[in-house]
């Protein structure tokens, strides 16, 4: 019955090693289970059998866990966890292709000197060129800069 104990500590600190290197990179709770599943099953063959069998089972251990290692850190396996769809959506669409210079709107919050405009009923943040602008007052787009809208403000005449 000890033999079936030491076999699946043996198997179970190799499984905890294993989640530890491909689930749970870094020092974690598998390691430390992997290391207490190891040290139980060297101290029941100590213990049981003996200091040859004690010695053997060390041997195990290390081949053991030099196994799982090497199985864990081939590319293969990390294949298996890696995305294989390739991402090409933006977090926040450029201005410059729904905006064009010369468009006009209105000021949303006051440009001092960022604020909200919005144009052709979509809003979008926007940088005065020159002076600061109030709340709904008219302005007219001028340029782009950094996924911003350069605007000035209106003149009316």
């Amino acid at each position: 019955m000890n033999t079936f104990y030491i076999v699946l500590l043996l198997v179970l600190g190799a499984l905890f090693l294993l989640a530890e290197l491909v689930l749970l990179p870094g020092v974690t709770i598998g390691t430390i289970l992997s290391l207490i599943c190891y040290a139980g099953a060297i101290y029941l063959a100590f213990t049981t059998y003996g200091t040859t069998i004690g010695v053997v089972v060390i041997g195990v251990v290390i081949v053991l866990s030099l196994v799982t290692t090497i199985f864990s850190l081939r590319a293969k396996t990390w294949q298996r966890f890696s995305l294989k769809q390739n991402i090409d959506s933006v977090s926040n669409e450029s201005p410059e292709n729904m905006v064009n210079i010369g468009d006009r709107g209105v000021a949303v919050s006051r440009i001092a000197p960022m604020g909200k405009v919005e144009i052709a009923g979509k809003s979008y943040e926007a940088k005065s060129a020159d002076v600061l602008i109030d709340q709904r007052e008219e302005v007219e787009v001028v340029g782009f800069e950094n996924n911003s809208i350069i605007v000035r403000k209106v003149q009316n005449m």
